[in-house]
């Protein structure tokens, strides 16, 4: 006669396979945190700076568009996108691509090493730094990060590990390497091939394009993080006179805000419009914004207009060279609104006149616009015909 306690739980043989399902479903997907305002899933852009500008999200939010509108013919929205996707990548995200080729993948910045020096007097600055509020500190930058790092150390130190990275730091003398990625990347045509045999009701690019979408949606698994990048939407170059049609467009525009809606967990989205061709002031390019849920544009200054470093072979000149200011930002609108104020552009004023500056090791940094004292410019002439006339004799 077998006895048993009567306290003793039954485990069934299942029990363990049971809790370690439940365990792989509750780990936390990478590149993905929640949001310090309300706890809505975010996710990194690739440029720390940009993230910080999210309504206070530190990053954006799944289920929400970003237009990048761009004025001249730089590419420096074509920057952002490669930055976003290079992100995904090493992240392990799904990125859907609209209207570029398969090179592209190629020009996809690789991960910067990690300066040694520079990570420990970033220690030790943030030790001294702990006596401070960082609330009062985000205040005192307009709400900018001055550092790029400082996003990736706050969610390492958060999620109480070192090797969960939210924000990479990229550099574009680099190529992404095949042993940083862990995504998949896919390319969709914008321009349908022209056949004397092609039915008249056939889809446009551009509904093929969300009915691809739609479908890769439905049949990838809930931890799945997909990415959509439309650079240069309206672009002659890139798409066919079928699809600027205004109406095509803003079906497109209508049917991805319609994804982002269902997929309020999965899908992120972010477009590329030249201004050039399209300006603001147009009905198209004001129902386009509409349909969107935020809104940048950014506005390139001529070259050597601003911070101009006078020639030298100093470090510090490199250093401001690539801190020069190369064009500025104007926040029109911002995801997700809430009871905190957050997303609106009026929030924005806080931040003051913003700008930009690309560098190889920074990438493209989103900082506080000023103009130098006055009296800075006469000194740097008098200091340079102080050199000439000493040079003379």
């Amino acid at each position: 006669m077998s006895f048993r306690k009567r306290n003793a739980v039954i485990s069934s043989p299942n029990a363990a396979a049971q809790a370690a399902l439940a365990k792989i479903e509750n780990a936390p997907t990478p590149g993905v945190r929640p949001s310090p305002l309300d706890g809505r899933l975010t996710t990194s852009t690739g440029t720390a700076s940009l993230d910080s500008l999210l309504a206070g999200h530190a990053g954006l939010p799944l289920g929400t568009s970003l237009l990048v509108g761009e004025h001249g013919t730089t590419d420096f929205a074509g920057v952002l996108l490669r930055y976003y996707a290079a992100e995904g990548m090493v992240q392990g995200h799904q990125i859907h691509v609209l209207g570029l080729h398969e090179g592209w993948r190629h020009e996809l910045p690789g991960i910067a090493a990690e300066d040694k020096k520079s990570s420990s007097k970033a220690d030790i600055a943030s030790d001294e730094k702990m006596k401070i509020a960082w609330r009062y500190e985000s205040l005192a930058t307009g709400g900018v990060s001055r550092d790029r790092n400082a996003i990736t150390r706050q969610s390492s130190s958060s999620n109480g590990s070192t090797t969960s990275i939210f924000c990479h730091s990229f550099d574009l003398a680099k190529k992404l390497g095949p042993a940083d990625v862990k995504g998949q990347i896919g390319f969709h045509p914008s321009m349908s091939i022209p056949s004397l045999t092609q039915a008249p009701e056939a889809l446009s690019p551009l509904k093929k394009f969300i009915k691809d979408i739609t479908q890769k949606l439905i049949n990838s698994p809930p931890s799945w993080i997909h990415r959509i990048i439309v650079p240069g939407l309206l672009s002659p170059t890139s798409y066919s006179s079928s699809s600027v049609r205004p109406e095509e467009v803003l079906q497109f525009l209508h049917a991805l805000r319609g994804l982002l809606r269902q997929y309020p967990t999965k899908l992120t989205a972010i477009v590329s419009l030249p201004l050039s061709l399209y300006p603001r002031g147009t009905g198209l390019t004001r129902w386009m914004e509409l349909l969107s849920d935020g809104v940048i544009e950014l506005i390139p200054l001529q070259s050597g207009a601003i911070h101009v470093a006078p020639p030298s072979s100093s470090s510090k000149s490199d250093s401001k060279s690539d801190e020069q200011t190369q064009g500025l930002v104007k926040v029109h609108s911002l995801p997700i609104f809430h009871e905190k104020g957050g997303g609106s552009s009026e929030s924005n004023s806080a931040h003051g006149d913003l700008s930009f500056s690309l560098s190889r090791s920074k990438g493209l940094v989103i900082k506080p616009f000023y103009l130098p004292p006055v009296g800075d410019d006469e000194q740097d002439n008098k200091k340079e015909g102080s050199e000439k006339g000493s040079m003379e004799f």
